[in-house]
């Protein structure tokens, strides 16, 4: 089940920028909460390090010099929810988070993109993305109205520094089982075809009803999420 969460979310990702945190971390943390945020940390590490060497002709620097950075402040408080909460708390954590982006998400919103923006939207997928693993929503809703190999490529630059700064401050928190490098390891051929199959679909298809698609998923699985940690 998280393999064929692990290809669907790389397919997403490669087709609309961001999607493998919300597709696989709600599944992980049900199936194998002892591995959370870290394995769908290592996933995103694969998919956005692909996607980066794929597309960085479109990168949008200027804006990676302001999200960055506050990705990096975002980070230390996302590592403290690690610490100091239970997996089970997490996991509504985790929940409420991807139904909130859910429905921000829903309808496009139009979003000012200048320095303090930036800012606050890296600084949030700092600390969602170490906590939770999701760090795309907040810097997504900001350049929705990119181009979209521009959206694409600058998500990648920013999940793939992100994920680094996350993974490494819960290294030095003990809070990175050696497990999830090897899951994550096992999944890295179907990472790969999610990426090959999105990059050869993402042209053909109807991307209004595509996004709305994968939202639903993202709701079902957090709600899901929600039973079993209240359970």
């Amino acid at each position: 089940m998280v393999a064929l969460a692990v290809l669907l979310g790389a397919w997403v990702q490669a087709v609309a920028g961001l999607g493998m945190g919300l597709v696989t971390a709600p599944l992980v943390a049900i199936v194998a909460p002892e591995l959370m945020p870290a394995l769908p940390l290592w996933f995103g590490l694969l998919i956005s390090g692909s996607a980066t060497l794929l597309d960085h002709r479109h990168v949008d620097w200027s804006a990676i010099r302001w999200i960055l950075p506050a990705r990096a402040l975002g980070t230390l408080p996302g590592v403290w929810l690690v610490v100091v909460f239970t997996s089970d708390q997490l996991g509504l954590v985790l929940a409420t988070v991807v139904i909130m982006a859910v429905l921000v998400s829903w309808r496009t919103l139009q979003v000012p993109v200048n320095p303090g923006t930036m800012v606050t939207a890296g600084f949030l997928g700092g600390v969602g993305g170490t906590a939770t693993s999701i760090a795309g929503p907040p810097v997504a809703i900001l350049f929705q109205h990119g181009r979209p190999a521009e959206v694409r490529a600058t998500l990648a630059v920013y999940f793939f520094g992100g994920v680094l700064m996350s993974l490494g401050a819960l290294g030095v928190a003990g809070e990175l089982p050696v497990a999830s490098v090897w899951v994550a390891l096992l999944c890295a051929p179907l990472v790969g075809l999610g990426l090959w199959l999105g990059t050869r679909t993402r042209d053909r298809l109807p991307r209004e009803q595509f996004r709305r698609a994968v939202l639903l998923v993202s709701a079902v699985s957090a709600l899901a999420l929600v039973a079993k940690s209240v359970a």
